[in-house]
């Protein structure tokens, strides 16, 4: 762990404003924040998680069952495949997108220390179809894996959807089809909305750096509403997207990554603020994410399944409307 944090302190960079980021309402000329709140903690803070509170082990792997993926176009209804972490594939009106992807063995900024994934991705790089959009949610290590966004740039060349001033990193490493957003601006591309609305998190890449790009959620109108989190904590702009941008068809939560409270509590939910979302977005049905792939915080290997359970049952949600995906499942959703 020390050896991780001095590597942060090395990663620590920045990086020229753009004259959109300038003139962003959202950013003060060096920083952005959410309704002026401050989300992270500081780095005394961080040693003092790290070095005082109790951490429940995780196993060293899990095993996870292979699976393939139809590379034909899907242009009625939506295929959609949880493939780890926060990294999704969904299909629809002929378009495919990854949300989040990470196919890294760990979430850090070198190779060999840091979180280091206990279940391997169902499905290799490779066996992925071709890739229209990619959706980056922020800049954090775990949800930005710039090793597998270079690999993916490669391969298919896709439209990387991305918050105000992560664009630089990225073409710092040769991607050049990024699509740069503020809160609330969208792109469209073959008659699907991409809309960068705001969340309760932050961002960094070091320890210097600190919200100096723009952290998000996203919401995709196709024939159905999705509603992609990313990373978040539990605040009113659930309900606000929800009345701004009406009821969702499908969300994408975090569960996972939440304890300890006092330390996670403003920019992680556990799996009780989730079915909190989940009501506040009156989804139709919500799938799980950021949980079970690395050791990220104290928090067991089960407890965000065991916790989501008994949030369900408190508010009497039908597990069928709020479900913890298994590694690799599909779920198949007709218009």
């Amino acid at each position: 762990m020390r050896l991780l944090l001095l590597t942060l302190l090395l990663c620590s960079c920045t990086r020229d404003i753009t004259p959109k980021m300038k003139a962003s309402p959202n950013f003060n000329g060096s920083t952005f924040s959410y309704e002026n709140k401050i989300i992270n903690k500081s780095f005394f803070e961080l040693l003092k998680w790290k070095f005082t509170s109790d951490d429940t082990p995780w196993p060293n792997e899990i095993e996870v069952t292979p699976i393939e993926i139809d590379k034909q176009r899907v242009y009625n209804g939506i295929n959609l495949v949880f493939i780890n972490h926060s990294t999704f594939l969904i299909q629809t009106m002929g378009l495919n997108i990854l949300t989040d992807p990470i196919w890294s063995d760990r979430a850090s900024p070198i190779s060999f220390i840091g979180p280091k994934r206990v279940r391997q991705t169902p499905l290799k790089l490779s066996q992925l179809p071709p890739i229209d959009i990619v959706l980056i949610g922020h800049d954090h290590y775990d949800h930005l894996d710039i090793d597998t966004l270079i690999k993916i740039n490669k391969s298919h060349s896709p439209n990387f959807i991305v918050g105000l001033g992560v664009e630089l990193l990225l073409k710092e490493h040769g991607i050049e089809k990024t699509i740069p957003l503020d809160w609330h601006e969208s792109y469209n591309k073959a008659g699907i909305n991409f809309t960068f609305v705001p969340c309760q998190h932050w961002s960094a890449r070091g320890l210097f750096d600190r919200n100096e790009t723009l952290w998000g959620s996203f919401i995709i109108e196709a024939k159905k509403k999705i509603y992609f989190a990313s990373d978040t904590g539990y605040s009113e702009h659930f309900k606000k997207q929800r009345e701004r941008y009406g009821q969702m068809d499908i969300s994408l939560l975090p569960i996972g990554a939440y304890e300890p409270r006092w330390f996670m509590k403003e920019q992680h939910m556990n799996p009780r603020d989730s079915v909190l979302a989940h009501i506040d977005l009156q989804s139709k049905l919500t799938i799980g994410m950021h949980f079970g792939t690395f050791k990220l915080t104290n928090e067991g290997v089960n407890t965000p399944l065991e916790e989501l359970d008994a949030a369900l049952n408190e508010f009497k949600i039908k597990k069928s409307e709020f479900i913890a995906p298994k590694f690799g499942q599909k779920f198949r959703i007709i218009e």
